[in-house]
């Protein structure tokens, strides 16, 4: 038997992640808490699991290429051995990539295998094109993007910190190992743009990458209630919206009375049409981004949002 346990996890992510400041932590619960959410309406088969998308990098090249990778959720305590038979994506996450297939970005579904007991060097990864109208093999992972992304010239140490990952809860350590870990083994080999996907929600009729954020709301006399979004996801939401077709997106908002109490006041969305339509055109600064620094936000009115119900979402 090859596993690994959650202190084994643990450990990596603390020498993974610069730094685990509060808004960063809320922002992985906050992702766990809309699965959970979304899953209590009855949508469970709606929603993936968070994973990343990356294009290529280079003069001329830039953003020429772009794959979206999910991985495989690493259990504590299960085999993960050489031998095992890798698993087979279900069909929701094959439609969900027939979507981006069609958009011009390639998804894959990528397992892991665990070479050694607890560790996390022996991990590797596999990785199967989904989305095509046939099915394709595992190949080693990233080894099948070579030649779509350009090779590092020279070795980075991605794991160099020395951060207190304990904070992160015990249920929401697998998946953030299991993203993080495929994220450095795509980036130490190989050049690219990366950005988290917190999740992709399968509609009735389109097919939404979500952005999640807790939020408390704020008030001016220009918007009334308004909730911020940093300028880096709103980009990125430009970025789905620019792909079209049946590729649209949502930015997800967690409601908290205040930092300090992180009581739930209610789930809201937008569509990215309406978050551009009603966005203020005049950024503000904002409070600590997820890196620690000072964020720099659009602002769009509450009353523009929806709540995330049942109806909500059979409307999708």
């Amino acid at each position: 038997m090859a596993s690994l346990d959650r202190h084994s996890m643990t450990e990596y992510l603390s020498r993974s992640i610069a730094s685990i400041n509060q808004n960063k932590l809320n922002g992985l619960l906050a992702e766990v808490s809309f699965r959970r959410h979304v899953s209590g309406l009855g949508f469970a088969g709606r929603v993936s699991p968070g994973g990343w998308i990356a294009r290529r990098v280079g003069p001329g090249d830039f953003g020429h290429d772009t794959v979206v990778l999910f991985p495989e959720c690493i259990c504590p305590g299960t085999d993960y051995s050489p031998e095992r038979a890798l698993p087979t994506p279900d069909a929701g996450l094959h439609t969900i990539c027939a979507t981006f297939h069609q958009s011009g970005i390639s998804a894959f579904y990528c397992s892991a295998v665990v070479e050694h007991e607890n560790d996390t060097k022996s991990v590797k990864w596999r990785a199967k094109q989904l989305g095509l109208p046939e099915d394709r093999p595992y190949q080693d992972f990233p080894g099948c993007l070579v030649g779509r992304f350009p090779f590092r010239a020279r070795h980075y140490n991605f794991l160099r910190y020395n951060t207190a990952a304990t904070s992160i809860p015990p249920d929401a350590i697998p998946e953030e190992f299991s993203k993080e870990h495929l994220r450095i083994s795509f980036q130490t080999r190989l050049m690219c743009q990366i950005s988290d996907v917190d999740g992709i929600f399968w509609g009735e009729q389109f097919t939404y990458p979500v952005e999640i954020k807790e939020k408390t709301a704020s008030f001016n006399t220009h918007l009334g209630a308004f909730f911020g979004l940093d300028v880096g996801p709103f980009v990125k939401l430009a970025f789905y919206a620019a792909k079209r077709g049946n590729l649209h997106s949502l930015f997800v908002v967690r409601e908290i009375d205040s930092p300090e109490t992180r009581n739930l006041v209610g789930w809201w969305l937008i569509t990215y049409e309406n978050l551009a339509k009603f966005a203020s055109w005049v950024q503000q600064g904002g409070g600590r981004n997820m890196q620690g620094g000072q964020s720099s936000v659009v602002c769009i009115p509450k009353s523009e949002f929806l709540e995330i119900t049942r109806a909500t979402l059979s409307t999708l």
